[in-house]
């Protein structure tokens, strides 16, 4: 998830937060002016769609991606081509989460104004639920009736997905919840907070401590086999294998946080998003943390990368209002970007 900071009106309000850290971090490390390695530019970029990009989602058949921001709006976009397709003011605050439902045809949606909201694809509300606390992450599965929120009080919550009725109430960090994970086939589920712990449990279960990164796990992520967690946080990606619960730490390119990660299909790859210095977007080897691509970075701080359901499609979002998507079975050439 991404703290909300104050809001502000255009470029402005995106550069006061992120971009302060980024002057101090690249000058700092001597990044400026500097060219990067080849990469593969996106084959659509969507600007100034969201005041800061905050979350993203793919449908089930990977033919539309839903794109949320701190604007609280959500907007829908075509596959391949990105014609937009509908668009909505939703929350009052910063998007945090998304999830396609019912075949394709409603959203779920959560924010940091506390609300979780369950909407038709033309924007009708059809159900909307006040939590007792600003929303930070949200995960759901509608095959098992259950949507898993993080909190900023550090609780995290089940609900019932059909009428969005609290199942369990749970307290597991003493700050913020930066992010929650659930895995579909095994009823796991893993948060990690401000406070530096990571948990995991099953759904009847109460949570227990895995140990602790080095940095705080920005976000988290189940290996498709359920076998492993992925997490990861200043420069690294954690590894947690869940039958002994051990860490194994995972250096990556990444010259700051690594704020956002998405597993491919088969759980050998793992695309990633940068939230300092560089912005950027790379496709890692999930047993080592290697680089096998990379991608067109973002001009301003990285939110959130997302792979679609076929794989075929990769997305990222940052502060920089863009929404940026790969085909990747028909990428364009690679192209020099310059650091800023």
């Amino acid at each position: 998830m991404i703290f909300p900071r104050s809001r502000g009106g255009g470029n402005a309000g995106r550069i006061s937060g992120c971009c302060i850290g980024i002057v101090l971090l690249t000058g700092a490390l001597g990044l400026y002016g500097c060219a990067s390695p080849p990469r593969i530019p996106a084959n659509i970029v969507l600007r100034d769609v969201h005041n800061n990009g905050y979350t993203l989602a793919f449908d089930s058949r990977s033919e539309t991606l839903a794109s949320g921001g701190s604007e609280g709006r959500i907007r829908l976009w075509r596959l391949p081509d990105g014609k937009e397709l509908s668009g909505w003011k939703a929350h009052t605050d910063s998007l945090q989460g998304l999830v396609f439902l019912d075949h394709d045809r409603e959203l779920l949606s959560a924010a940091y104004d506390g609300s979780l909201a369950r909407w038709t694809r033309n924007g009708t509300l059809l159900k909307r639920l006040n939590t007792p606390a600003p929303v930070t992450s949200m995960a759901a599965d509608e095959a098992a009736n259950l949507v898993v929120t993080g909190h900023s009080d550090g609780h995290v919550r089940l609900w019932r997905l059909a009428d969005l009725s609290l199942l369990r109430d749970l307290h597991p960090h003493r700050g913020a919840v930066r992010a929650v994970a659930y895995h579909a086939a095994t009823n796991q589920l893993a948060s990690s907070g401000t406070d530096g712990r990571v948990f995991y449990w099953r759904a009847r279960e109460e949570p227990r401590p895995l140990p602790s990164p080095p940095t705080d796990a920005q976000d988290l992520a189940f290996a498709p086999d359920g076998t492993f967690l992925m997490g990861s946080g200043w420069f690294n990606l954690f590894r947690w294998q869940l039958d002994n619960g051990g860490l194994q730490i995972l250096p990556t390119v990444h010259h700051g946080i690594v704020k956002s990660i998405s597993f491919s299909r088969d759980g050998r790859t793992l695309a990633s998003i940068g939230r300092q210095t560089d912005s950027a977007v790379y496709l890692l080897d999930a047993q080592t943390g290697v680089v096998l691509k990379r991608f067109q970075p973002h001009e301003l701080c990285g939110s959130v990368v997302r792979l679609s359901p076929d794989g075929r499609y990769l997305a990222s979002t940052s502060d920089d209002a863009s929404v940026y998507i790969w085909d990747l079975q028909h990428p364009l050439p690679e192209q020099t970007f310059f650091s800023k």
